[in-house]
């Protein structure tokens, strides 16, 4: 079994095709959960602490606005954790707002770099490419047995 982060960080579908896999899917939902029911953060939507920016510092310099240290600061530990990686391409809406896209600019780059199996591909725009980019994935994942 193999820690697959997945991007988009929210897709809750890839997450579940990796984890359908047999693998650990890596993905943001499940670690502000993890922080959401601990006793970590007092006053949810919030869902960083006062020191997680200072946290993001590993990866994201002093300079960056404080939201891509934050986002660092929950996205680095996977990005470390992860054996391989599966990166859609221009996924549209999925990855949040402008501002959120110096953070995926950033894990996008630190993924590649890592030096771990990365599936790159472009997000369906039909049913047929829909149909290639499962069967795509499922090979990839299936090669990390």
């Amino acid at each position: 079994m193999a820690k697959v982060i997945v991007y988009p960080l929210t897709s809750t579908i890839l997450a579940d095709l990796v984890e359908r896999m047999g693998h650990e899917s890596l993905v943001i939902p499940t670690e502000v959960r993890k922080k959401i029911i601990s006793t970590s953060i007092d006053s949810p939507p919030l869902n960083i602490t006062p020191d997680d920016p200072k946290k993001g510092l590993k990866w994201a310099a002093v300079d960056v606005p404080s939201g891509v240290r934050g986002r660092m600061a929950i996205i680095g530990p996977l990005i470390e954790a992860a054996e391989a990686a599966i990166i859609i391409d221009d996924p549209g809406c999925l990855t949040g707002c402008s501002g959120c896209n110096r953070a995926n600019e950033l894990v996008r780059l630190l993924i590649k770099t890592k030096g771990i199996p990365v599936l790159e591909m472009n997000y369906p725009e039909d049913e047929n490419e829909a149909r290639g980019f499962v069967r795509k994935i499922k090979i990839f994942l299936e090669g990390l047995k």
